[in-house]
């Protein structure tokens, strides 16, 4: 069973194996609270993960690794996993969805592991991983449904406690569970007055639905480009914990994830994963009470694949008003497009792109579609720049018309 002393001894393997990650002061996220952000973005490998990992692996026995070691992952706890066998010495077989990010992949075979992509989903991954375990006669390593895993990822729970004492709020992601559970168990003990919320991605939302329903609850379709916690079904451990250490659970959407990595881009210089940027996320879209609080928020992973990071900054551009997509009906004559770029400038804005499209069927013959796209400062500047074109004779559709 889970105990503060486990954590502690936790804390003792763990103390040459991990960072101690920082606890960085945010000042211009949020100016309601008093913000502070606990960087396992910046751990090693990229995430919280190889806390439980490590731990795990050095509380197992000699018979438990004769054959190895086997763990299921979309990418970080499979590195954690693959660090900690290395650096003890034991054989890993990691089982990952084909779809995981290709730098997660790599990033895992260079610790040394067997890696094999198998199935669409964790899982079907999942799956063939325990069918292998009794094949080979390895040992499974849960990636959060645990007591020692649960452990591992609590001792950043004392981490916090160390660094920002007087902590009123800490607000965690969550995807199978574990983090939060370590946390919430270690915080609950030591400051029962501190506040623990757990953060999920809307459109992979088990732990909160489950916690809603008063038992666990598999979510049949998850789809978030936060991989790091397409999670389908909760932990039987994880579920119990949150039930009882947990205050409470909101969700984010994929716009309010892809604003959050935006931000902390922009306004930290910190690069986090979908999953890792879930409680930022929260905290933005005020789905979180912190007036006048301290509050602490986990930076889970950094392992974003850059293949889509510049998806995710393009779609957090949109959801901020930094770029919006302005259609305008106008005669087809010269002087048009100056009279447009003169009041978008005018108003501040700075024109990216422009499209010039002659009409369809139906439409006046000397009439055009222009589309401009513009990099502005929020939606109030986006909304004054439609305000002045429609005072100045252009009219500004409503809606793309194509």
């Amino acid at each position: 069973m889970l105990t503060l002393d486990k954590i502690y001894h936790a804390a003792f393997i763990l103390k040459n194996a991990v960072n101690k990650t920082d606890m960085i002061n945010a000042l211009n996220i949020d100016s309601l609270g008093n913000i502070f952000l606990k960087c396992e973005n910046l751990q090693k490998t990229g995430s919280f993960k190889i806390r439980g990992a490590y731990y795990k692996i050095s509380q197992l026995k000699e018979d438990e690794i004769t054959n190895g070691i086997v763990a299921c992952s979309a990418g970080n706890h499979a590195q954690g996993v693959a660090l900690a066998s290395k650096k003890n010495n034991i054989k890993a077989t990691i089982f990952i969805p084909d779809g995981a990010p290709i730098s997660k992949v790599e990033a895992t075979k260079s610790y040394g592991a067997d890696v094999k992509l198998v199935g669409e989903t964790y899982t079907e991954s999942h799956d063939a991983a325990v069918e292998y375990c009794k094949k080979a006669g390895a040992t499974f390593i849960d990636p959060f449904d645990d007591d020692d895993i649960i452990a591992g990822q609590g001792t950043i729970g004392l981490e916090v406690l160390d660094q920002l004492p007087n902590v009123d709020v800490v607000i965690v992601p969550i995807g199978g569970g574990g983090l939060i559970s370590g946390v919430a168990y270690a915080i609950k003990q030591l400051r029962p007055e501190c506040k623990v919320i757990g953060v999920q991605a809307e459109r992979a939302a088990s732990m909160y639905c489950s916690i809603k329903n008063g038992v666990r609850t598999k979510t049949e379709v998850v789809s978030t480009f936060a991989d790091g916690v397409a999670v389908k079904m909760p932990g039987v451990l994880t579920y119990d914990y949150i039930s009882e250490y947990v205050d409470d659970i909101v969700t984010v959407s994929e716009d309010e994830i892809a604003t959050a990595i935006l931000v902390l881009m922009e306004k930290q210089k910190l690069v986090c994963e979908g999953a890792g940027a879930l409680s930022v996320a929260a905290l933005l879209s005020k789905k979180v009470e912190v007036d006048n609080k301290n509050v602490c928020c986990i930076l889970s992973g950094g392992n974003i694949d850059v293949n889509i990071l510049n998806r995710v900054i393009n779609r957090g551009l949109l959801s901020s008003g930094r770029t919006s997509d302005l259609y305008i009906s106008l005669m087809d004559k010269p002087g048009q497009l100056e009279g447009v770029s003169r009041v978008i400038a005018s108003n501040g804005g700075n024109v990216v792109g422009v499209f010039y499209d002659q009409g369809e069927e139906n439409t006046d013959i000397n009439s055009c579609i222009l589309k401009i796209k513009m990099e502005t400062r929020n939606f109030t500047q986006i909304q004054e720049i439609k305000d002045d074109l429609e005072k100045n004779g252009f009219c500004v559709l409503s809606r793309n018309p194509y």
